[in-house]
């Protein structure tokens, strides 16, 4: 879960990695339930140029297969330190306005760019959500409950519009990163495991957050980098260091290498790194790490990058996706193609 950090370390890691801007005022006012068949509630669709469209230039031209969709959910952006203030938390300011441009410009240019474009060689679908503040996280189940199910009620409807009146029977792939993450899991529990849709999963990339070994009761995590119908999941830490609220956690989380795609805790060599898309979406840069698993978490070498010797921060949460960018679209393309071999029945591009 998120942690506080220290601020001039933390805007240092976010400007090199995702380029987001300064916090701001919240917009008041009642919130609005998106109507997702609005492509003004989508912050990447398929109709509409959006930056998930964008590819860094190394990885031009891009040859798009349409007949696989992406579903994925952002991170938290609101981070306003002038919704905190409200006491007790109320969804008016505790919860993002989808009418404030400013969230969703920065939205766009932070996670739409650089970690739904991971994933734009096959249709994405990012829907806008009335996410929750970021500090939400640091609230007590009663106080931050209702704040979550506001976001997590927009994301199902959002998945639920998508499954209704764009999938048309393709298999698709789940992909978030941290508050997303927790939206997928329940979204994996309560629409997809155990149930036909499954059948139609290619995998879940769930990022950021802990999925203890006791969340699911029968989707399986991904132990090969082809298994399908499974998901992966990792948190990123510096090699050697694990933070105390990890070191608190009672039970055994799943954490999959996304180098070797293996849960062993055998370590990866930095050849294997396929390429990690930092402050400049346009320079990604290969050979640049190696990770391992260690308990909970994903250990990973400091990545190395103009101007990382002033990175002195232990926790690379934020670039969770971004550091393992080429790694993860390599990937995806590698288990879309066992998918296909092991279900002939599924749509043909």
């Amino acid at each position: 879960m998120h942690t506080r950090v220290n601020t001039l370390l933390f805007l240092v890691f976010v400007l090199m990695l995702m380029a987001c801007g300064a916090a701001r005022k919240p917009v008041a006012g009642a919130l609005q339930a998106p109507d997702y068949s609005q492509l003004a509630y989508w912050a990447a669709h398929p109709a509409k140029q959006d930056p998930a469209d964008s590819t860094p230039a190394p990885y031009r031209p891009l040859r798009q297969d349409t007949m696989v969709d992406v579903f994925f959910i952002h991170p938290t952006t609101y981070l306003s330190h002038a919704a905190v203030r409200r006491q007790p938390p109320v969804p008016q300011y505790w919860n993002a306005s989808l009418a404030d441009s400013q969230l969703n410009e920065k939205t766009d240019a932070s996670t739409i760019l650089n970690q739904a474009s991971v994933f734009n060689m096959y249709r994405v679908f990012a829907p806008r959500y009335r996410q929750a503040h970021i500090h939400a996280f640091q609230l007590p189940d009663s106080l931050s409950a209702p704040l979550f199910d506001t976001a997590y009620a927009d994301v199902r409807r959002a998945f639920q519009y998508y499954l209704d009146h764009q999938n048309g029977g393709r298999p698709f792939i789940l992909a978030a990163h941290s508050q997303g993450t927790l939206h997928a899991g329940r979204l994996l529990r309560e629409m997809i495991e155990g149930k036909a849709l499954q059948q139609q999963l290619v995998a879940a990339y769930i990022v950021g957050l802990a999925v203890p070994h006791s969340y699911f009761s029968s989707l399986p995590v991904c132990n090969t980098p082809d298994a399908t119908g499974c998901f992966v999941s990792w948190r990123t830490f510096k090699k050697g260091y694990v933070p105390e609220w990890v070191e608190r956690e009672r039970e055994p989380s799943y954490v999959v290498n996304p180098i070797t795609w293996r849960t062993d805790s055998t370590w990866s060599v930095r050849e294997q790194h396929r390429g990690a898309v930092l402050y400049r979406f346009n320079n990604p840069l290969s050979q640049n790490l190696s990770a391992g698993i260690y308990g909970n978490v994903l250990w990973s070498t400091k990545p190395r990058f103009t101007g990382s010797i002033l990175l002195r921060r232990k926790n690379y949460h934020i670039g969770d996706i971004n550091l393992f960018w080429k790694d993860i679209r390599d990937n995806a393309v590698l288990r879309v193609q066992a998918y296909r071999n092991n279900s002939p029945a599924s749509p043909a591009q």
